[in-house]
């Protein structure tokens, strides 16, 4: 979309993809929408079906031209996460629970302080895990090899 890559990057991303958001500012303020996509290298985020824009494309080899309707990114300041109990935007904050895992839980004026629930889509991998061994893979027979035994000093190396 010819934007500039964010000169103060956000370390600590609080909205994740898939996260259900209120847009804060601009011309779509109010409006809710899950998280399609967050572009980290400008600070910015794309929400399903909010801050559309018309984008003319060119026809070329393969594909058609013309005038399209297309989702434009968002800085992340002017977006909130929903609360999951009460429905309104609020600040997200980190707890860690009694067994040790992390957690998000809602801040600010009104929140209700419940657990936002990490995304389902982040559970799913997009590109499934190899099956066949690759070529740069260690095979099995080397990884299962015996090479040091504690109790007979057999493969101690001689110092």
């Amino acid at each position: 979309m010819g934007w500039k890559a964010a000169q103060k990057l956000i370390h600590h991303w609080k909205i994740l993809r898939g996260d259900n958001v209120m847009i804060t500012r601009g011309k779509d303020r109010g409006g809710t929408g899950l998280v399609k996509r967050v572009i980290r290298s400008q600070n910015r985020v794309i929400v399903e079906g909010k801050n559309l824009v018309k984008k003319h494309i060119k026809q070329g080899q393969g594909h058609e031209g013309g005038i399209f309707t297309v989702e434009a990114p968002l800085h992340v300041s002017n977006v909130q996460v929903v609360d999951p109990v009460t429905g309104k935007p609020c600040k997200v904050g980190i707890r860690y629970l009694e067994d040790g895992s992390k957690v998000r839980v809602s801040r600010g004026i009104g929140a209700s302080g419940s657990i936002i629930p990490r995304p389902e889509i982040l559970k799913e991998r997009t590109t499934p895990r190899p099956t066949v061994a690759g070529p740069k893979d260690t095979l099995m027979n080397l990884v299962l090899e015996e090479t040091y035994n504690a109790k007979t000093g057999k493969g101690m190396p001689d110092l």
